[in-house]
Formats: C-alpha cells, sequence, structure tokens
C-alpha cells in the first residue's frame, strides 16, 4: 500500500480496517508513506502502527508517484505472495482468502486479480462493475486492448514481477506496463469472476483520465505495445484511434462512455 499527503484520513482508517479484517488475515502489511503525511494521516498510520505489529511503515522523504512507491515497498516484502491494495479503497472480507484458493485451484498462475464494485461516495452506492474476462488465455488477449488486471485488486508472485523488472517508471501506465511485461515473458494472468473490492471513483477521475497531454502519453504506450510485437498493426491503428478520441472528449462524454461503455452496473 502506498499513501501521500493529499488523502484522505478516514479514507486510510477504512482501508487499513478492511485489510486486517480480512477472513484470511495478512501475515505482513507494507505501507509506504510516499513523502511526508498531514499531521491527521500520520496520526492514523501510528494509532495503526501501535495496535498492529503486522504493520510495516516505510517512510520516505519525498514524494516521488505510486510507481516508484510500490517498487520500493516491493522490496520490504517478505512473503512469496503479495496483495496490492489503495488506502482509499476497501476489500471485501474474503478477498484475500478466495485469492490464496485461486493460487492453489489454478496451479501456474502468476497474477490474480478481481472484479470491482466502483462507488461514489457511501460505498453501498455502487456506480458500475469493472469486470474482467477469467482465463489466462483470455486475459493475454484481452490485454492487446486493455488492462488485463485490476490493479487495486491484484495478488500476485513477488518473484515473478521481480523477473521481469517490476514496477518501473511509466507514467500513467506503470500496471500495465509491468503486466504487458510479465504476459510476454509468459507469465499467466487469473481473474476471479466476482466483486471482492470496492473501489472509489469520483468524477475527478474521468477528468485526470483525459486532455491532449494524456492521450499523447497512452498513444506512446501504443507505440511501445507495437514495437514489441505484443499487438498487431491492425490492433495498434485501432487502439490509437479510439483511444486518441475518447481521451479529447468533452468530460462529461468521457464520463458516460466510461460508466455505460466500458463498465457495467
Amino acid at each position: 500500500m502506498s499513501v501521500y499527503r493529499r488523502e484522505h484520513p478516514a479514507w486510510l482508517r477504512e482501508s487499513l480496517d478492511s485489510v486486517f479484517g480480512q477472513t484470511a488475515a495478512p501475515a505482513e502489511v507494507v505501507l509506504v508513506e510516499d513523502g511526508p503525511l498531514t499531521p491527521e494521516l500520520e496520526a492514523v498510520v501510528r494509532e495503526f502502527e501501535g495496535k498492529r505489529p503486522e504493520l510495516h511503515v516505510v517512510r520516505t522523504p519525498q514524494n516521488r508517484g505510486l510507481g516508484p512507491a510500490l517498487a520500493t515497498g516491493l522490496e520490504h516484502c517478505s512473503y512469496e505472495l503479495v496483495a496490492r491494495m489503495d488506502t482509499d479503497d476497501i476489500a471485501l472480507p474474503a478477498r484475500f482468502e478466495r485469492q490464496l484458493a485461486a493460487f492453489r485451484e489454478h496451479t501456474g498462475i502468476d497474477v490474480c486479480s478481481t472484479w470491482m464494485n466502483e462507488f461514489y461516495g457511501n460505498p453501498e452506492h455502487i456506480v458500475a462493475v469493472k469486470r474482467l474476462p477469467e482465463t489466462p488465455e483470455e486475459l493475454s488477449k484481452y490485454g492487446q486492448k486493455r488492462n488485463p488486471a485490476n490493479h487495486p485488486t491484484v495478488m500476485f508472485r513477488k518473484t515473478a514481477v521481480l523477473r521481469c523488472g517490476g514496477y518501473l517508471p511509466y507514467p500513467l501506465f506503470e500496471d500495465y506496463y509491468l503486466w504487458v511485461r510479465m504476459l510476454t515473458a509468459g507469465s499467466r494472468f487469473y481473474c476471479i469472476q466476482e466483486p471482492l473490492q470496492l473501489f472509489r471513483t469520483s468524477p475527478d477521475m474521468y477528468a485526470r483520465r483525459g486532455g491532449f497531454r494524456y492521450a499523447l502519453t497512452e498513444a506512446h504506450f501504443q507505440f511501445f505495445l507495437f514495437g514489441i510485437r505484443y499487438i498487431s498493426l491492425r490492433t495498434f491503428l485501432g487502439n490509437l484511434t479510439v483511444r486518441f478520441i475518447t481521451r479529447i472528449l468533452p468530460l462529461r462524454v468521457r464520463g458516460w462512455l466510461y460508466r455505460r461503455a466500458l463498465r457495467r452496473k
């Protein structure tokens, strides 16, 4: 987990409560403070430090962004299976238990994600469900057009991630960049076909995922996918066209598209 100063103390508390309330309790929780926090956030962290000895807090002197923070956090993870969690999301109680069972049942997988419920404000106000295909073959193909793992929900094998270089800098697409490198190296992905995470969203999310600069960064990523031959020329041109247009649409239209076309109630 990674937290930085602009996050909300109440959301961090909810997130940590959900992690420590799992039916399969984590043996270790690594929380990276990505730069100095506000006094309110630091108070929440120190409260959990005092009552949860399995919480290991890694404090860094400056904010470097999610990718570098996760790379630092992974260095401090002691176990082979590592679960990811955002500090403003809520893991449903059986998430870790269901993912551990998936690793036992589907031998050979390296990454296991789940569906997730997206909500505004109140966790009961579900606005959409982010679904993914189930099998390694389906997810490898799906990754040619869209992100093949819901990053805030993943559990992965640490050795498989590090073997492909771990989290490397790639603005806006650190996780997708990692998944593609893993897939092309032969890693197998699996997705549990039920929502096991509550993902906090807002209209701001759609604003962040648009604009000309975002469109250019995404175009650069599509060039990378084509350059390593993960996608064909036809897929590259299709992705580039659809995604570029989507990113420069007005915010209201882009938000509607995400909620209705790319997510399902």
